[in-house]
């Protein structure tokens, strides 16, 4: 029912904002000269790699320093790129990898093979499911960045603290994934984004 739902909800919200998406992608082109999409790899169901579909925020090759961005003003990210992020504009193009099948609208965030290569054999259990755009944890950790940026070593940090504790709160839906948690999950994260 939720695949359905995901090609359902990901079509018509490819079409309605459409126009948005071609003002991101116009401003992209004339703040920073480079590709207006950026993909990496990420780690879907099964363990399988996927690439993950985003407007470009960062200067080129910005990824190669660290695979996690650290405060508001990480100097990686472009002018243009601080305000796509900021309201997770930057996420958009990843409808199109709901339409696919690589993600869905609700589920636990696809993370590089470089964390995933630490989850422990419970851990794991997130990747039995689609990762999807939004979850608990993403509502719960809409200010990562902030956290990031306040750690000595935001590396350490993320793996020790946040990493767990957004598994956990994976959980939560991958062990009740009903229709009614995944509209409740939509709700919510639409009001924390507009909040």
């Amino acid at each position: 029912m939720t695949r359905l739902l995901d090609i359902l909800i990901a079509g018509i919200g490819l079409v309605i904002l459409l126009p948005i998406m071609l003002l991101v992608a116009v401003a992209i082109v004339i703040d920073d000269r480079g590709p207006i999409f950026y993909g990496q790899l990420r780690v879907g169901r099964y363990g399988q790699d996927f690439r993950i579909l985003k407007f470009r925020s960062m200067r080129m090759g910005a990824d190669k320093m660290s695979l996690i961005t650290i405060g508001d003003r990480d100097p990686r990210v472009t002018r243009v790129g601080y305000y796509i992020r900021k309201y997770k504009l930057d996420e958009l193009p990843q409808l199109w990898n709901v339409l696919i099948g690589d993600m869905s609208l609700v589920g636990p965030r696809p993370e590089v093979r470089k964390y995933v290569d630490l989850y422990t054999e419970e851990q794991k259990q997130v990747l039995r499911v689609r990762p999807g755009i939004t979850d608990y944890a993403s509502i719960e950790y809409v200010d990562e960045n902030r956290l990031l940026a306040a750690s000595q070593d935001p590396d350490k940090t993320y793996i020790e603290e946040i990493m767990p504790q957004k598994i956990a709160l994976n959980m939560r839906y991958i062990n009740h994934p009903t229709v009614g948690e995944y509209f409740r999950i939509l709700f919510l994260t639409a009001k924390a984004i507009l909040r």
